[in-house]
């Protein structure tokens, strides 16, 4: 099994990170293969609602017609067994990044093609909070809202906050584990 991760965070040493890593550890002790991705070290542009009715080839053909490392992500999803979706929360939302990423991501997946090797795919949100922390519950519903709009199957988001951190990572590393034996 392969687990893909997908992170909307810059910071690969940060509080977002070190939740998926115990996520991620929990995948590795299961015996599964994992892999991330961080979007804001990659070139992943906004929507631009191309064509005269903002549609496009995207629900026409299941297909974006901008040029940057968002097809790539979307085959590493079709190419994995399960994805992991993981955010710093800012203003109880999303990161930009993460935001980006899927605001793309559904658009292809109202179409058949685009929804191919997406759509029932099992995957698990993480939403963490600094400061005061009190955005995840929102950043949450956010997500798993997106989630299914997309198709995935959304078995668990996990929302955890700067002052939880440590407990949660415990909790992340049982869902790794989970994620790669609950079949």
């Amino acid at each position: 099994m392969k687990v893909l991760a997908i992170l909307g965070s810059r910071n690969p040493d940060g509080q977002t990170a070190k939740a998926v890593k115990a996520l991620l550890a929990g995948v590795e002790e299961a015996g599964a293969q994992m892999e991330q991705v961080f979007l804001p070290q990659i070139k992943i542009e906004h929507c631009e609602q191309e064509g005269k009715d903002g549609w496009g080839l995207c629900t026409k053909e299941g297909k974006c017609v901008l040029k940057d490392d968002f097809a790539s992500v979307a085959e590493k999803i079709r190419n994995a067994d399960a994805v992991v979706f993981a955010t710093p929360v800012y203003f109880s939302d999303l990161s930009e990044s993460l935001r980006a990423f899927l605001d793309r991501l559904r658009r292809i997946c109202m179409h058949e093609n685009g929804r191919k090797g997406i759509g029932g795919k099992d995957t698990v949100g993480v939403c963490v909070a600094g400061g005061g922390g009190g955005g995840a519950p929102e950043c949450c519903a956010s997500l798993q809202k997106i989630l299914g709009i997309i198709g995935f199957n959304v078995i668990d988001i996990i929302p955890a906050r700067r002052q939880n951190l440590d407990m949660k990572t415990k909790v992340l590393k049982i869902v790794g584990k989970w994620l790669v034996t609950q079949k």
